[in-house]
């Protein structure tokens, strides 16, 4: 064996023993069939939300009052033409559904990364440097968590109008809070661990042990983060629509719907069950996700045939 073939094994196995491949890898983790269902799920939601233009047979905004409360189509007199019936302003539901799923997939893409970066720096800063900035930085993070969420958004939306720049920057704000509590646990921990302090023995600057050894340790535990907070988003975006503080009328979204439909659940319950059946959809498979994620990247819940 070549020395570049030993150092290859060396590094890959202790052993030298060929490594697996990842589909092989894959199929060795219980439940991985399920795992591949639900972010299949996830990434037909996606395709919904990117192409919703396209999908949408109708304007969303488009009003005929005269098919107002028309039922669904599998309903009697209900019409293909209008598939899951329209609402009391005679608008498409299914237009309004789809163009709700980019609402909601629009929240998730922009305010988990922002939410991510912030808690993250949060954490880092906390734990890393301990003292002082811990103290102070912890205590904006209890600040955070003890403060309604959903009264600031009404104070923001009073001051600024419903948009959905109000909507990420609550998310943004107060869902940063979990992520700094989550990062500053780990590198608490990693701080201490063998290999930084055996660079700092070396002489390793802070910004290299924190860039080449602690980030690095912290990827997984983000990862499943993020795919948990989905849902959390999913539903904050709803609630806040739902209290008229989220998205204007001009942009449909699952909970704008629901709260416009319950005043009509009697005579048209498809108003506010169809989007309610489509948040609960979107944040089960989001979570479901997020569970088969953790197993997959924790070695400790890796459950193998």
């Amino acid at each position: 064996m070549s020395t570049t073939e030993t150092a290859s094994a060396t590094i890959d196995d202790p052993l030298g023993r060929p490594q697996p491949s990842l589909l092989t890898r894959l199929r060795r983790i219980r439940g991985w069939p399920a795992g591949l269902m639900y972010i299949t799920i996830f990434v037909l939601f996606v395709g919904v939300g990117i192409f919703a233009p396209v999908l949408a047979p109708q304007d969303p905004n488009h009003q005929e009052l005269v098919e107002r409360l028309q039922p669904p189509a599998w309903q009697e007199d209900g019409s293909w033409d209008r598939p899951l019936g329209t609402d009391d302003l005679g608008r498409d539901v299914l237009s309004r559904m789809i163009y709700g799923t980019q609402i909601a997939l629009l929240v998730v893409a922009i305010g988990i990364p922002i939410t991510m970066a912030l808690g993250t720096t949060l954490g880092l800063l906390a734990g890393f440097r301990g003292g002082f900035a811990d103290k102070v930085l912890m205590r904006l993070v209890d600040l955070q968590l003890a403060f309604p969420a959903i009264l600031f958004a009404v104070l923001i939306a009073a001051i600024f109008g419903p948009s959905l720049r109000n909507v990420i920057l609550v998310i943004v704000i107060f869902g940063s809070a979990a992520y700094a509590r989550v990062v500053r646990g780990e590198v608490l921990s990693l701080r201490e661990r063998d290999f930084v302090s055996a660079a700092r023995s070396i002489g390793a600057s802070e910004k290299r042990i924190v860039a080449r050894h602690i980030l690095p340790n912290l990827v997984n535990t983000i990862v499943v983060l993020m795919t948990l907070e989905v849902a959390v988003v999913i539903f904050i975006e709803a609630a806040l629509s739902f209290l008229g503080v989220g998205t204007p009328v001009t942009q449909p979204s699952w909970g704008q719907m629901i709260s416009e439909g319950r005043d009509y659940i009697q005579i048209a319950w498809w108003l506010p069950a169809l989007p309610g059946l489509a948040i609960v959809a979107l944040s089960l498979v989001a979570n479901l996700a997020g569970d088969w994620l953790r197993d997959v990247l924790d070695p400790r819940r890796r459950n193998v045939r």
